[in-house]
């Protein structure tokens, strides 16, 4: 077992009408200049923008905008971002909407204080001493990107998908009202979905065993997801259903789970992060065609045991089957719950993806060693799982 220091200082307002009263406030605790950062439209069609909009201005806070922010966020529109909190000398970021959103705004907190292009940043080129305070309001349940200090961001211009991760850019406050998730399409629900269960399952599928009551946890946590993903999918505006994907979304991903499996790479995003730095994909369904040939491929008698508590605990297979038997069921009910529950596509050719740039994809996550993870990873390997995924 592992030693860990584990905490999270973010401040949830979970529930509904939770930002009357309470935006301003915690506003108001950082300064008067506040940068709203969104998307799209969709904030403004379901009533959002105005409520926040409303709720700022009956306070004295200067309320300056910047808008959309895509999905697979690119450091270009974050620096045009950090632009405008330099010449206006902005106190907090604001952002409203998914984890595009959210961590289109950690970098556009840290940028405020480096004077190059933020890329740097998530390269590594320069670290981040300092950062803005950052409070969210979710719109979609997928990243967990409110309760954490990771930023995921694209450079189209060199094909790369990159994370980084520092204390400073957790979120301060982050406001989840389920009833806002109601108008997220079916392909969101289910990406969003994936996008959840993925994060369980990367540390799940971890090499040292950890704490039993972690692994209780996780098991939960992907039931949760099962379970009212296809409610939530079916039923739009299932409250119970959007309430436990948005908190098992936070949880997913904030450390709490990860803490004592550590080294644990994250095969399954390194994987998918090349699909959507090379063709835009929306990442929640890249790891829903990523996931289970991955599983499949490293399936051994050395790895059995884990499929195994994953098929019992998980799905309710009969334990008395054969060990072997359990695990590639678990693979299949995995399949079923993705490709049918869901109705996510299950192959890449379907998104017009060849095997053209796997070998530059498994050199980058690569190069000519390995990837140490639940099975070590080569080149030869990633080259391998993407041919399974056409």
């Amino acid at each position: 077992m592992n030693n860990f220091i584990y905490e999270i200082p973010t401040k949830i307002y979970f529930g509904e009408n939770q930002l009357q009263g309470n935006l301003s406030k915690e506003i108001e605790k950082y300064g008067t200049k506040v940068l709203l950062v969104y998307g799209g439209g969709s904030i403004k069609k379901i009533g959002l923008y105005e409520e926040v909009i409303n709720e700022i201005r009956s306070s004295k806070i200067e309320i300056y905008e910047f808008s959309g922010i895509e999905p697979n966020p690119r450091h270009t529109e974050i620096n045009e971002a950090v632009q405008i909190c330099k010449e206006k000398d902005i106190d907090v970021i604001l952002a409203v909407g998914g984890g595009s959103v959210i961590d289109s705004c950690k970098l556009i907190c840290a940028g405020k204080y480096y004077d190059g292009d933020v890329w740097d940043l998530i390269i590594k080129k320069a670290k981040i001493e300092k950062a803005l305070p950052l409070i969210t309001i979710l719109t979609l349940s997928a990243t967990g990107s409110e309760m954490n200090g990771t930023s995921v961001i694209s450079n189209m211009e060199t094909n790369e998908k990159k994370s980084v991760k520092t204390p400073l850019l957790l979120p301060k406050v982050s406001f989840l009202n389920p009833k806002v998730t109601y108008s997220v399409s079916k392909y969101q629900t289910a990406c969003g979905s994936a996008d959840i269960l993925s994060h369980i399952m990367e540390t799940y599928f971890a090499r040292n065993s950890g704490l039993y009551m972690l692994d209780t946890v996780m098991e939960g946590l992907m039931k949760t997801v099962i379970k009212y993903a296809k409610i939530a999918y079916i039923e739009p505006e299932n409250y119970e259903a959007r309430a436990n994907l948005m908190w098992a979304s936070s949880w997913a991903i904030n450390g709490f789970a990860r803490m004592d499996k550590e080294p644990n790479t994250w095969i399954c995003h390194l994987l998918e992060h090349q699909l959507s730095a090379f063709y835009d994909i929306t990442h929640g369904l890249g790891l829903a065609i990523v996931t289970p040939r991955y599983l499949k491929y490293v399936l051994n008698e050395d790895t059995v045991d884990r499929y195994y508590q994953f098929g019992i605990n998980v799905w309710g297979i009969d334990s008395n089957l054969p060990k072997m038997e359990v695990a590639k069921k678990s693979i299949e009910y995995l399949e079923e719950f993705l490709y049918k529950d869901l109705n996510l596509t299950d192959n890449l050719t379907d998104l017009n993806i060849d095997n053209s740039n796997f070998e530059e994809m498994a050199n980058r996550i690569c190069g000519n060693g390995k990837v140490e993870a639940f099975v070590d990873i080569r080149k030869v390997d990633v080259v391998k799982i993407f041919n399974a995924c056409l």
